[in-house]
């Protein structure tokens, strides 16, 4: 469906709301009941209308969403563009979007001076953050993103079942889930939570036209286990913003607890272990994490690539030496990422390859190895020093830090807590003359 605003003059204060126009096959032509507003002359010029940054006061504005089998050609063929010049703006622009890439019911918006049936500008929308810019008539093609609001967001839950479900009971999504994991990885044995743990998390949500399209990182977060509260405070030291406990403990470490995103473990380190597909005992020195195929497997902590190849044990896998301490090896991955091989520097969190079954493996998952000093140990055992803790020059500053944020902490509600009463103020009383 179609919207047709129309413009009579260069003076308009406003767009009129239109009727609804059905885009059919080739020519274009508006339903014959569809009813035209003309919007009212004004007499000023302080109160032009803009779109996508366009000045469209006096132009006529069709909005529509792509068909199935549509091109750039075929949706602007009715708005009169000359094929010279459609293909002008199909090769000039694969450098800033391909249009190629132009899908079935993604929203377009066509421009055109009220006095001529020629399309002035194509306005394409690949996703609700960002459009694409055709200027029809100077041939000029650009991209931007849509004004977007930040708003707080805050959630507070009690655990019933484990972390993932009883967070996405209270909205929080996946991508907020998987940095608390990454946050709490060495505080919290995420495997061993106990009915009745509590966590708090404040981060903000990214909004376009009323609908969230995405999420910040989190600002400031909360848990309790076995009774045991854990405050993530937000401090920057050494010209790095990082959490620490209210301790001024770093959560930091030189590596990330898991290689995958909140994921399920599903075989551990062990001498003496059943090969699925050997049908032998043998020591399995690593740590598998069961995850669909495809999933992103990233590095735990910064270092050299070593290895990134194909051997029919290991299947595609990738080799990274951290330090003159640690290795970490990355097993039985459908593929390795673009750009991974032998010598290339590696940064925390970066992914290098995704889950897959290649080698000897029965399924999808990822088998995780880890070296310290030129000897396989098992990780999940492993004590990994944390980053350096507040220094002694910034203890002030962080204790102002830390109670600001553990006041804003306090203040998320979690179930079953008592409502807040908020006292009123008694009114001053006015007392008569002479009293």
């Amino acid at each position: 469906m179609k919207k047709i605003w129309i413009g009579i003059a260069a003076l308009i204060i406003t767009i009129g709301a239109a009727s609804s126009l059905q885009f059919i096959n080739l020519p274009f032509q508006a339903e014959e009941e569809a009813e035209i507003v003309t919007p009212p002359l004004i007499d000023s010029l302080a109160n032009q209308v803009f779109l996508y940054g366009i000045n469209v006061t006096g132009l006529n504005i069709v909005e529509g969403t792509v068909s199935k089998n549509q091109t750039l050609g075929s949706i602007l063929a009715p708005f009169n563009v000359p094929y010279q010049i459609i293909d002008q703006i199909a090769k000039k622009s694969k450098e800033i979007f391909d249009v190629r890439g132009i899908a079935v019911d993604k929203k377009f918006t066509v421009l055109s001076p009220a006095d001529s049936s020629q399309a002035a500008f194509f306005i394409y929308e690949p996703n609700p953050a960002e459009y694409v810019v055709f200027n029809l008539d100077s041939i000029d093609i650009y991209k931007a993103e849509k004004p977007a609001e930040f708003r707080t967001k805050e959630a507070g839950g009690i655990i019933n079942s484990n972390l993932s479900a009883d967070m996405t009971g209270l909205g929080v999504t996946y991508d907020i889930i998987d940095q608390f994991a990454d946050l709490y990885g060495w505080s919290i044995d995420f495997g061993a939570l106990q009915k009745g743990d509590k966590f708090k998390v404040s981060y903000q949500e990214k909004v376009i036209d009323g609908i969230v399209v995405g999420v910040s990182d989190i600002k400031t977060a909360f848990f309790e286990h076995k009774g045991e509260a854990y405050y993530a405070i937000p401090f920057e030291q050494n010209g790095e913003v990082n959490f620490f406990d209210q301790n001024g403990d770093s959560f930091k470490k030189a590596f990330l607890r898991d290689p995958l995103k909140y994921s399920r473990i599903s075989s551990r380190y062990s001498l003496k272990r059943f090969h699925p597909v050997q049908k032998r005992y043998k020591a399995h020195l690593g740590t598998d994490y069961a995850a669909p195929r495809g999933t992103e497997i990233r590095s735990v902590g910064e270092g050299t690539v070593t290895d990134a190849r194909y051997t029919s044990a290991n299947g595609n896998y990738v080799k990274i030496k951290h330090n003159g301490t640690y290795t970490t090896q990355y097993l039985h991955m459908s593929k390795i990422a673009k750009g991974i091989k032998p010598g290339t520097r590696i940064k925390q969190g970066q992914v290098i390859g995704y889950v897959g079954s290649t080698g000897l493996a029965t399924g999808p998952h990822l088998c995780f190895r880890f070296w310290k000093n030129g000897k396989q140990e098992d990780w999940l055992r492993e004590k990994i020093p944390p980053s350096e803790p507040i220094s002694s020059q910034n203890k002030m500053a962080f204790e102002s830090t830390k109670v600001e944020y553990m006041e804003r902490l306090a203040a998320i509600r979690l179930p079953g807590d008592p409502e807040i009463l908020v006292a009123e103020t008694p009114k001053p009383t006015t007392l008569p003359k002479g009293e």
